[in-house]
């Protein structure tokens, strides 16, 4: 099923051809124990000194993902039972220090010259803190370095143009022609935006959607542009125009493009009318307050003359 689905999603806005479904799903494949028994013998032997001296607690996860890869096809626990066999016809039955929990591998630290104990007590630290570990935290795993590395590492985003492939899209006849364009136009780069109002001044949780935006398009060789969504002029100056732009830059960026939601009103006004013209729209006088909650009453002025509302 699992593998049904990635294939209709990574085909979704094509013809689904039935020889290539049912070869993605493994349709008419049978996997013989023989097969299976050859294949996790040629695996085991591959790791058999790494399995001798780790003895049980081996990760037999190795072996199990080696033979899923060359026998995708094949009953899971039937290979898990033919590995667990096969190793302890290798190793044997478990010995009572194989039954011994065994503790996680500390990472190794330089041996330390003993020293004379002192009488004098150590002075505390000038700016009156403890690392993590002292404080009895674990040490701090390790992650990524920067934020591009850490876009380019851990984000597994949907390529330019493979919107489909991401769960719940919606696609319709003209989806493919669409995304065509839409990766012509981008030149197969990805494109993000970062889009403040300019109604104040930005917070600490604007910087992780700069970063964000930002460092996602650097790490994939794409352009991000800061887009100011102007859509209340009473609440806008142009201080904060500037300062949002000091900002980007302060973080280590340079926007592609400074463009403005106002650049494309008269766009939007124009649709708006063609839609109005082909009776998919309307102009309505409603208030918040009408249109809030579960049980609405439709619009008074929704059948209202196509002439009217173009007035």
């Amino acid at each position: 099923v699992t593998a049904a689905l990635d294939y209709l999603l990574a085909n979704a806005v094509h013809k689904v051809e039935v020889p290539a479904f049912e070869k993605a799903c493994g349709v008419g494949v049978v996997v013989t124990p023989d097969q299976i028994e050859d294949v996790v013998t040629e695996v085991i032997e591959k790791y058999k000194n790494q399995v001798i001296a780790d003895r049980y607690t081996f990760n037999v996860g190795k072996v199990l993902g080696e033979v899923r890869s060359q026998l995708p096809w094949a009953d899971g626990s039937y290979v898990k039972k033919e590995v667990d066999l096969r190793i302890l016809e290798l190793l044997g039955p478990k010995t009572a220090d194989d039954l011994i929990p065994k503790k996680k591998a500390r990472k190794e630290e330089k041996p330390q010259e003993k020293k004379a104990p002192s009488k004098v007590k150590a002075e505390p630290k000038t700016n009156g803190t403890a690392s993590p570990q002292e404080n009895g935290f674990p040490e701090e795993s390790e992650g990524a370095a920067t934020i591009e590395e850490l876009m380019r590492t851990r984000a597994h985003f949907h390529k330019v143009g493979e919107n489909y492939t991401t769960d719940g899209y919606i696609t319709t006849p003209k989806t493919k022609e669409l995304l065509r364009k839409h990766v012509e136009a981008t030149g197969g780069k990805v494109i993000t935006r970062f889009p403040p109002e300019p109604n104040g001044v930005l917070h600490i949780g604007h910087a992780k959607a700069i970063n964000i935006n930002f460092g996602y398009a650097k790490a994939h060789g794409g352009l991000c542009n800061l887009r100011f969504d102007d859509t209340n002029p009473e609440k806008e100056e142009e201080k904060f125009f500037k300062a949002i732009e000091d900002i980007v830059h302060w973080l280590g960026y340079t926007p592609a493009r400074i463009t403005h939601s106002s650049d494309n009103f008269q766009q939007l006004y124009e649709w708006a009318v063609e839609l109005i013209k082909k009776g998919y729209a309307y102009v309505c006088h409603q208030k918040v307050e009408d249109i809030r909650g579960f049980d609405v009453q439709l619009s008074p002025w929704r059948d209202r003359p196509i002439e009217e509302s173009l007035q």
